[in-house]
């Protein structure tokens, strides 16, 4: 099963990080990768979420409807997207690493027919919007909940 994986180191505490993580309305100040397109609507077990990916700064949206399969408030968030023959399922973890300190994990597993025929096409695109938004929510956190002014990782939305 492909999988695409990224972790960064936070100075801030976990509780501030999960809050700027499921925060839905908040996404719209630090991450360019995943948009809800509900904000309004928390994620709650159990639920849909109706959300948009954009892989590549400048680039279209994707939209996609995706079915929360586990939250455990501030350690893991975690929803799955399914269609004929394509499955993803991302998983959101948190970890306690010293005094107001956090690793962030999130990592992508893709299955079924039709993901041998998108991986190619979205492989790297796809590892490098996961990287962008840990920078970016590292960014985020560490200021507080406060968008950085010098956002390297900024495009369009």
């Amino acid at each position: 099963m492909p999988s695409f994986y990224t972790e960064i180191e936070i100075n801030a505490p976990r509780s501030l990080v999960w809050s700027a993580l499921v925060s839905k309305r908040e996404w719209l100040r630090w991450n360019t990768f995943l948009y809800d397109l509900d904000p309004d609507r928390p994620f709650a077990k159990g639920q849909s979420t109706l959300l948009s990916m954009r892989r590549v700064p400048g680039d279209e949206e994707t939209e996609f409807k995706a079915l929360i399969a586990l939250m455990q408030p501030e350690v893991c968030l975690r929803w799955v997207y399914s269609a004929p023959g394509f499955r993803s399922e991302h998983v959101f973890e948190l970890q306690d690493i010293g005094v107001d300190r956090t690793k962030y994990t999130h990592q992508e597993k893709i299955a079924g027919a039709l993901s041998k025929v998108f991986l190619p096409f979205i492989r790297q695109d796809e590892q490098q919007g996961m990287k962008r938004m840990a920078w970016e929510l590292k960014q985020y956190a560490e200021r507080g909940g406060q968008r950085s002014r010098r956002n390297r990782w900024s495009g369009n939305r």
